[in-house]
């Protein structure tokens, strides 16, 4: 497949990107997961997504093995987190600043787990909330440029967040985000408004301005647009997944392919990434990941989308 160029960077990439944040299979070195990535590089995938937090190392360990002996072949995402394992049954661990002590820390740790001497594209998985964006934009410039890391950027961050970093005079601004976004949208922010739309209203105009590329995660939206997933009759989910099966069999697609397709043909968005969990899950993806859909289809899946969102603003607006 051809590469797309990720932003503004020298990152060729596969417009799929293959995910360890594996939610049934252990994120940590196993043949399952070994099977998965194994066979997402033999077909043509070469972007991988890890993080230090998924399996707390071991998800980025099982990637590093994978890619043993042919890390020319691939380019690394990971990301750390702005906090440490969590301990004692915590939902989170003690938060972990973004000091430039603990960047130079924890980027380290992931290059030793990952087998390799840099990271193509090292990101911030989360806000700290805590230290200061030009003290956490400086640090992450010095990994930079002593070359354990080509490119960074965010994940999970606002677009007020995304901005003190884009309007500070930096040598190495931020190349890329990754963040949530798929058809339909299931999770609020904070503020209990849709994250997918305050996506769209408010970082897809800073993507072009600034050529930062956006790794899309959630195409299926976290299991809610899974074929098999059971959805109350007559909510605006059920509503939506059955124009997505209309339309998706009238292309002869699954529902996974049109999902991963649509995020693909949104201009804003570079690649999708997918969490297959096994061989055939990455051959549908990557079919997915190949098709261009019809105006028409896009338009059909644009007006079941507004209707969805239209009928969820007012179950919100009800509770």
């Amino acid at each position: 497949m051809n590469r797309v160029r990720f932003g503004q960077t020298e990152l060729w990439v596969s417009p799929l990107c293959q995910g360890t944040a594996f939610r049934t299979l252990p994120r940590a070195d196993g043949s399952q997961a070994r099977q998965v990535l194994a066979h997402a590089l033999d077909i043509g995938v070469n972007f991988f997504d890890s993080s230090n937090a998924y399996g707390w190392g071991g998800a980025e360990e099982v990637l590093g093995r994978v890619l043993a002996g042919r890390r020319g072949q691939a380019v690394i995402c990971t990301k750390v987190a702005a906090f440490g394992p969590p301990k004692n049954g915590e939902d989170k661990g003690t938060p972990m600043p973004f000091t430039r002590a603990n960047l130079f820390a924890n980027a380290e740790a992931s290059l030793k787990r990952l087998g390799t001497d840099y990271i193509d594209l090292y990101l911030l998985h989360q806000p700290d909330n805590l230290t200061p964006a030009a003290e956490i934009a400086h640090s992450m410039t010095a990994l930079v440029e002593r070359g354990k890391v080509r490119y960074w950027g965010v994940s999970n961050h606002s677009a007020g967040q995304l901005r003190e970093y884009l309007e500070l005079d930096l040598p190495m601004p931020p190349a890329g985000v990754e963040e949530y976004y798929n058809i339909a949208g299931e999770h609020l922010d904070q503020e209990g408004k849709s994250r997918v739309a305050r996506l769209e209203a408010e970082v897809f105009p800073l993507l072009p301005q600034h050529g930062l590329g956006l790794l899309a995660f959630s195409p299926l939206d976290t299991g809610f647009l899974d074929p098999g997933r059971a959805l109350a009759p007559g909510s605006p989910l059920a509503g939506l997944a059955a124009t997505l099966d209309q339309v998706a069999a009238d292309l002869d697609l699954t529902r996974t392919q049109l999902c991963i397709a649509w995020v693909r043909s949104r201009p804003e968005v570079s690649c999708v990434l997918a969490g297959a969990e096994s061989p055939e899950q990455v051959e549908e993806n990557w079919k997915g990941a190949q098709q261009t859909l019809p105006p028409e289809a896009l338009a059909t899946i644009e007006e079941a989308r507004q209707q969805y969102r239209q009928q969820q603003a007012a179950m919100q607006t009800r509770n």
